[in-house]
């Protein structure tokens, strides 16, 4: 398991500060992209606002995977708070920061950012506010990353339904249940092959992912007016689910930042499972406008929402599948992370969880105060590795 993890910068009152760059020039003394230390490293996102935390190496333990990114988020947080009195925040998407108030990195990779902007808005909220947790997972042979990859079309859809922590933004409760993922969507319509459908296209073969979804989008992105530094290349694939064929991996994006890193490998432990036991069966493979029409509900309406899945009819139900393979499939290590799953499962995802505890202070105080408190408490879980039930 190799996970990429996204958090905002924040005050004592929430409020997002754009300092990414500041922070690398005074832990190391120049502006870099990232800051390699011997476990981890810590660096800049497109969000001038948002710190990226990636391991060095892949976990096979998930106890090590805890350890190592707790350790990680401890030595960042440690530093914004002597240094600056600022916090690291986890969840999908800050819930109060307007467009204006941050910004592109500046620095080296700037150019990379210049040439998305001339094809595309970045000044929206699938660009500037959206935090994601990145689950790369390794595949030995061809064979092996086509089946994968096919299997992981399968259970994307569904995913958003336990990993969804976005309910707000700017200061107001979206209309989906996962508003990271619905901008997600949206952000780079002027080339729409780009992320397709977020649901990945099944493939049979390298060849023919790359000639049909990479050298398609390049296609589009060359007529629309893309430089050559943009075509033909794995990492601007936006789906959901991408190969990164310079590490051996497969990328796993349909998953909101959680609130505390327990969280985030509770999530890993579930896809590792889950696929675990679908690789040793018959595949079954659902249409693929089946799959995108369940996973468009799922961002709407979370665990309730009704899906055409043949484990359904709700989300709720296709999960409470998952989770029951990966319950038998699961390593002993992996077990206990488990049943973090089936308490979001009955009880709600982390977006659900907090909808439903600032709609209840709110009840008390205004609407503002109540998303203050409850992130503050979202702080507090992260830098004591606490999951939010």
């Amino acid at each position: 398991m190799g996970p990429e993890h996204e958090f905002s910068i924040v005050d004592d009152c929430l409020r997002a500060i754009p300092f990414a760059d500041k922070v690398i020039k005074d832990y190391c003394g120049k502006i870099m992209n990232f800051v390699e230390l011997p476990k981890f490293t810590f660096g800049k996102e497109m969000q001038l606002h948002v710190m990226e935390i990636k391991a060095n190496q892949p976990f096979q333990s998930p106890l090590a995977f805890e350890k190592t990114m707790q350790n990680a988020v401890e030595t960042l947080s440690s530093f914004l708070q002597k240094k600056y009195r600022a916090n690291l925040l986890g969840t999908g998407m800050h819930p109060l920061i307007k467009l204006n108030e941050t910004g592109v990195w500046p620095h080296r990779h700037k150019k990379i950012y210049d040439e998305y902007a001339k094809i595309f808005n970045l000044k929206q909220h699938g660009w500037l506010n959206i935090q994601s947790f990145h689950l790369n997972l390794p595949y030995q042979k061809e064979t092996d990353g086509v089946l994968l990859h096919n299997l992981l079309a399968n259970i994307c859809p569904y995913l958003p339904a336990v990993a969804a922590s976005s309910p707000i933004y700017e200061g107001a409760f979206g209309e989906n249940v996962d508003n990271r993922l619905a901008f997600y969507k949206i952000n780079q319509l002027g080339v729409p092959s780009v992320s397709g459908d977020v649901v990945p296209e099944y493939i049979s073969s390298f060849d023919m992912y790359r000639k049909d979804v990479i050298g398609r989008y390049s296609r589009d992105l060359e007529k629309a007016g893309a430089p050559e530094s943009l075509l033909f290349k794995e990492w601007v694939n936006s789906r959901g689910v991408i190969f990164r064929f310079d590490r051996a991996a497969i990328e796993v994006r349909v998953m909101d930042e959680q609130e505390c890193i327990k969280s985030d490998v509770a999530l890993s432990c579930l896809v590792r499972a889950t696929l675990r036991g679908l690789m040793s069966a018959e595949p079954n493979f659902l249409p693929h406008n089946l799959l995108v029409e369940d996973f468009n509900s799922v961002l709407a309406n979370g665990l309730s929402s009704h899906v055409q899945n043949p484990h359904g009819p709700t989300a709720r139900h296709v999960c409470k599948y998952f989770l029951d393979i990966a319950t038998i499939n699961a390593t002993e290590e992996e077990k206990p992370y488990l049943q973090l799953i089936k308490k979001r499962i009955d009880n709600g995802s982390l977006s659900d969880v907090i909808r439903r505890e600032v709609e209840k202070k709110s009840q008390h105080t205004d609407l503002m105060e109540a998303i203050v408190d409850v992130y503050s408490t979202l702080i507090k879980c992260l830098a004591t590795n606490q999951p939010y039930f």
